[in-house]
């Protein structure tokens, strides 16, 4: 169940910096990395479905939040130095892996969710040869990620200061080739292309109107109301479906995706008049129809394009003569007692709003907290404060007592 407090604690990954001792072309953020690895995490892991190979999704994303939150914890320390520490000094590794376990003891509500982040913290991570085809498929994402960041990184460094770190990235790299998605991945074909232009979402700021702070990209905070989006649908009396707890969060990592195309349009531009948003969506769309999905693969563009269309909206689909239609609209009651079942490929869309407003909101609200505001700021915290007064339930969660919370 998502808190206030461990919604503020993971918004902390939205400040740390990496390659700190390295000149930077843009500024690289955890939140952002963590959302490219999920992208790649997600492509290479079709690849191998495709191949009829199964995938433990719900462990990869429960893993990726895990991820963060220890480096949330752990962010002064480098990773060569945390490998270095778990390698020459094992004892105090788990002493301080110990130290991240009790630190976010009184973060989790969630006593399951806190007992498997636990049990992910102090195991042990197998060698490559052990590892089980889900994890695999996860490390290959981390370091394919930490990888684009080094190529982009290595535009503005002297080939002198890069020689080790490539040397280390290129060994690590070695270990996953066995994987179909990767090796497309490495070698440029259209893998690589849709992670480019995915990339696209990392150097587009949101709020980009008026000074922020922490500054967040439109790629970590769709990583972010993806996190969210799979708190808030661990509710104590909610048993989703594996199909619904899938699409909620990649719903929500993929729902600006056109925006890689379009850039982001401001809420106040996309409410100028009353067709404007329609006419936007529709530009959208076509857009995606024509950029973007020539570089998805036929085995996941049908999923894909599922996620970004009427993205906050309940749905489901359902089989016609003509396939898989999609049916929007829905209530909360009967996604729960009519279509909780992996066949309907259910998605609570309104949860996905909630997590998008939930991050602007935060976006706001801490700005203001540094000493930076503006009217841009002020008023859009009050709006969606206004969206949402107290009793105001959305698919299940108490919205309006949440933002209480921050008052």
């Amino acid at each position: 169940m998502l808190t206030a407090k461990f919604a503020l604690k993971l918004f902390e990954a939205f400040s740390i910096e990496r390659w700190t001792d390295l000149a930077r072309p843009v500024e690289f953020i955890e939140m952002d990395k963590a959302a490219e690895k999920m992208a790649v995490a997600y492509i290479i892991g079709k690849f191998e479905e495709n191949k009829g190979n199964k995938i433990d999704w719900d462990w990869m994303i429960s893993s990726s939040l895990f991820d963060l939150c220890r480096k949330i914890a752990l962010c002064d320390i480098k990773s060569p130095v945390q490998r270095m520490i778990r390698s020459e000094y094992p004892e105090e590794y788990e002493r301080l892996n110990q130290w991240v376990i009790e630190k976010y003891k009184d973060y989790f509500s969630d006593e399951e969710l806190y007992a498997q982040f636990s049990e992910y913290v102090v195991r042990k991570v197998p060698a490559v040869e052990n590892q089980t085809l889900t994890e695999h498929v996860l490390q290959a994402a981390h370091k394919y990620s930490a990888y684009r960041e080094f190529m982009m990184l290595s535009i503005v460094n002297e080939p002198d200061r890069l020689q080790v770190v490539q040397k280390q990235l290129n060994a690590d790299l070695q270990q996953y080739l066995d994987l179909e998605g990767l090796q497309l991945l490495i070698t440029k074909q259209r893998p690589y292309e849709f992670v480019l232009m995915l990339e696209q979402l990392r150097f587009q700021t949101r709020w980009n109107q008026t000074p922020r702070v922490p500054g967040t990209t439109v790629l970590g905070h769709s990583y972010y109301v993806a996190v969210l989006t799979m708190l808030l649908g661990r509710q104590d009396d909610l048993k989703m479906c594996p199909k619904r707890r899938f699409n909620n969060f990649f719903c929500a990592l993929f729902h600006d995706l056109p925006e890689a195309v379009t850039r982001d349009i401001i809420s106040p531009v996309k409410q100028a008049t009353n067709g404007f948003p329609s006419i936007v969506k529709k530009i959208e769309d076509e857009i995606v129809s024509s950029e973007l999905e020539p570089l998805m693969e036929s085995f996941f563009a049908d999923e894909l394009n599922y996620f970004t269309n009427d993205e906050f909206d309940n749905r489901i689909l359902l089989e016609s003569a003509d396939g898989f239609m999609p049916v929007k609209g829905l209530s909360f009651a009967d996604l729960n007692s009519k279509y909780n079942t992996d066949k309907f490929s259910p998605v609570d869309g309104k949860l996905v709003r909630c997590a998008d407003h939930i991050s602007a909101f935060l976006e706001t609200d801490s700005s203001i907290k540094h000493g930076i505001t503006s009217f841009h700021l002020k008023s859009g915290r009050e709006n969606i404060i206004q969206m949402y007064p107290v009793g105001v339930v959305i698919n299940g969660f108490d919205l309006g007592k949440f933002f209480e919370e921050f008052n």
